[in-house]
């Protein structure tokens, strides 16, 4: 007769069955007192009591931070890139170069130039010794008409030598007419290849692009063989270390902002809040969301960098909160657990924390402010 098989073991279905009940729980877990009991007494380390404090209500508008000086630099004349010498994050000092552009037909087009107004200059020269010239026979020619004509009235000459004489004396007046056109012509040219000459040698000097001020690259819009345009932007430069917040307030709190404020942003990547002046706020609220853009300037934060997530803090009131020691929370997994005193001894709790206040964190749940809260020193410090 065979004996029956001894149990060895929960099936393994049922096993995983059972876990996922167990897990799935965890999920459910509301602030409060554990069920479970300590394994080994607790002895807290350092103790301190929660605590019921009045501290402003606040209403968090969400926002980025940007540079509060940002300058675009941007083309001047068309060419193609040859060279961009930064990339995003390089520090640049004002006069350095950033961006070549091509310059050969700039450059051409000055020796054409030059060549032009040097062929001016001569033809001014060759003009102003023909106005002499028509000048001189102009003199001379006067004199040949008045001369003849007392000689007619003295009845020396005839008609026909004064008609002679005056003719030549109307023709040597229009030569001078002439020779002074020619030579304000000649002029004229001067000026305008001196004008060209000035205007490719200006062009030549805005193809070496130089930083106008002190400053860190942000962006670079073009790469060597793309063509610049007057307009379109190369680099962007941040050319001070203040950033600012611009945050999107609605439209029922934007009377509680005013030019000059001082309010707090929170940066939560850098773990801290950062005192801020509000310096403009758009006069237009967005008809989609129905907020007003609020521009808040920030002192230089070392790792604040643009770009970054923050929240405009705006009080609106003053609201009864309860707080604890932030060392008194001990993280598992998601949860937070803190120590309280329980009579003679210890349970552990689940709560929920909020802001951080310094030292401090506010408790939204599990605790009522009459709490003794205990932990070890090796936690949390």
């Amino acid at each position: 007769m065979k004996k029956n098989p001894r149990f060895t073991g929960w099936p393994t279905g049922l096993c995983i069955a059972a876990a996922m009940v167990l897990l799935g729980g965890c999920d459910k877990i509301e602030p409060g007192v554990f069920t479970a009991v300590e394994k080994a007494p607790f002895s807290p380390g350092r103790t301190a009591a929660a605590e019921v404090r009045e501290t402003d209500q606040v209403y968090e508008a969400v926002g980025t931070v940007r540079p509060r000086t940002e300058t675009r630099i941007e083309a001047r004349v068309t060419g193609q890139v040859l060279d961009v010498r930064v990339s995003p994050g390089d520090p640049v000092t004002k006069g350095q170069l950033l961006v070549s552009l091509d310059s050969r037909q700039m450059t051409s087009r000055l020796n054409q130039a030059r060549q032009a107004l040097k062929t001016a200059e001569a033809g001014r020269e060759q003009a102003r010794h023909l106005l002499e010239g028509a000048r001189a026979g102009f003199k001379q020619a006067r004199a040949n008409y008045d001369r003849v004509r007392r000689y007619f009235d003295s009845q020396a000459a005839t008609a026909q030598d004064l008609e002679q004489a005056e003719s030549t004396f109307r023709q040597a007046e229009a030569g001078v007419k002439r020779a002074e056109e020619g030579l304000a012509a000649a002029k004229a040219g001067i000026l305008q290849a001196r004008a060209v000459v000035d205007e490719s040698t200006i062009s030549i000097e805005y193809t070496r692009i130089l930083a106008p001020e002190d400053g860190v690259v942000l962006k670079r819009f073009v790469e060597p063989g793309d063509l610049a345009l007057p307009g379109k932007p190369l680099l962007a430069l941040r050319t001070s270390g203040a950033m600012r917040l611009e945050a999107y307030v609605r439209e029922g709190l934007i009377t509680r902002v005013e030019p000059g404020a001082s309010l707090d942003v929170d940066i939560e990547t850098l773990d801290r809040l950062v005192a801020a002046t509000v310096e403009e706020i758009v006069p237009y609220a967005d008809p989609n969301s129905r907020t007003f853009l609020v521009k808040a300037s920030m002192p230089p934060v070392e790792g604040l960098y643009p770009g970054m997530f923050g929240k405009l803090r705006i009080p609106v009131g003053r609201q009864r909160i309860v707080t604890m020691p932030w060392a008194a929370v001990r993280r598992v997994g998601q949860l937070e657990l803190v120590h309280v005193k329980a009579g003679d001894g210890w349970q552990t709790r689940h709560v929920k924390t909020g802001v951080r206040l310094g030292d401090a964190v506010e408790v939204l749940s599990g605790l009522d402010g009459s709490e003794t809260l205990g932990w070890e020193v090796s936690d949390n410090g």
